[in-house]
């Protein structure tokens, strides 16, 4: 029997994109997670018999999962996984590795990211935990040292790691001292046309986040004059919008037919931020748009230099706007289907096709069966 595990399920992002794959290839498999609702996910998601921890049940759990940290522990040591369970694949950007499975199961674990709450970046998570109080942070601060003590133990029972990129790869050696396989994760692809002309805009899509950095986006834009628009929410949208000058559009969050045709139309795609891969920049390269990011993090794998976009080398808008200036004439020159050609990489039968292969390997040598 083979299980499937996700470390919370309220909303649909690229974390439960991926799990949309893991459940196209186990489409009877149950699902574990801390806490679930139906409300958000995709058809895709929906036949799966969801195992929620005991927190599910706790009034308001599914929408202050993050403030209850302190006792996601416990949560996940009572999770128990079913006797007969075999493997069990879980997709994780937090501890639900630390799930309890028998000595029998054997443990696969797609890696989106060791908790950056956890390990690196504390005091930006704390700053967009919108309406935590001062006890609230408080308790976060004393949480955070036990918690993490946790996640490296529960990494430590980790048959095999998949990170979703050497970024990640790397960081997993770091914090949990454990070698894995790069496996990117899927992008829609197909869901973009790449042929449209360009209109005189330049954008971002992006939870609006203290870690995001779209600060030194507006700055930039504020400098330069020209139009940026942005789509996405979060805790920062006010700042921002107080700071930004009439050349800079805010738009919320938008359906997807609206996203597509900014992605499809920008002069280019604006990724100051740091991410363990990032999706965006490859759903904008599908569009045919070129993609301005800063030189850290995934964008580093997934952007050529120079044909699919270009980088800038400090994390200021002095240094993003001196980039935008310094290759207004290659961006121009950027050929949509090079674009287009390097997302192509990342189609998600690709990722099907890869994880196939790693998990029978995995099962030929612990003498399983894979449906």
């Amino acid at each position: 029997m083979i299980a499937l595990a996700h470390h919370w399920l309220v909303q649909m992002r690229g974390g439960e994109r991926v799990l949309e794959q893991f459940c196209q290839l186990f489409p009877t498999a149950d699902i574990y997670c801390l806490v679930a609702t139906n409300r958000n996910l995709s058809p895709a998601l929906r036949p799966h018999k969801l195992r929620p921890s005991y927190l599910n049940v706790l009034p308001g759990a599914v929408r202050y999962y993050k403030q209850l940290l302190p006792l996601h522990p416990l949560a996940l040591c009572t999770l128990r996984v079913k006797r007969d369970t075999r493997l069990i694949l879980v997709s994780d950007a937090s501890m639900i590795k630390a799930l309890s499975v028998g000595k029998q199961t054997t443990l696969v674990c797609y890696c989106h990211s060791p908790p950056r709450y956890l390990w690196e970046m504390k005091e930006s998570y704390k700053q967009q935990s919108s309406g935590l109080s001062s006890l609230g942070k408080l308790v976060f601060d004393m949480t955070v040292p036990y918690c993490r003590r946790f996640d490296y133990r529960a990494a430590q029972r980790v048959d095999y790691f998949i990170a979703n990129s050497e970024f990640v790869q790397a960081r997993i050696r770091k914090y949990y001292g454990k070698e894995s396989v790069v496996i990117n994760p899927p992008v829609e692809v197909e869901s973009f046309a790449w042929q449209r002309p360009r209109e005189d805009f330049c954008l971002v899509v992006s939870e609006l986040v203290p870690y995001k950095r779209i600060d030194i986006a507006v700055e930039a834009f504020n400098r330069s004059g020209r139009r940026l628009v942005i789509i996405g929410d979060g805790s920062e949208r006010k700042r921002l919008q107080q700071i930004a000058q009439p050349n800079v559009e805010f738009l919320g969050r938008q359906p997807f037919e609206v996203l597509k045709q900014h992605y499809e139309t920008c002069r280019a795609f604006i990724f100051p931020g740091i991410e363990d891969f990032g999706i965006t920049p490859v759903e904008a390269q599908a569009a045919g748009s070129p993609v301005v990011a800063f030189s850290q993090g995934g964008a580093l794998e997934t952007i050529v230099d120079g044909k699919t976009g270009v980088f800038f080398h400090e994390q200021t808008a002095e240094a993003l706007q001196a980039c935008l200036q310094k290759h207004a004439q290659s961006l121009s020159e950027i050929r949509a289907d090079d674009c287009r050609a390097n997302a192509e990489h990342y189609r998600p039968e690709i990722f099907r096709d890869k994880m196939t292969q790693f998990l029978k390997q995995v099962a030929d040598q612990h003498g399983l069966t894979l449906p």
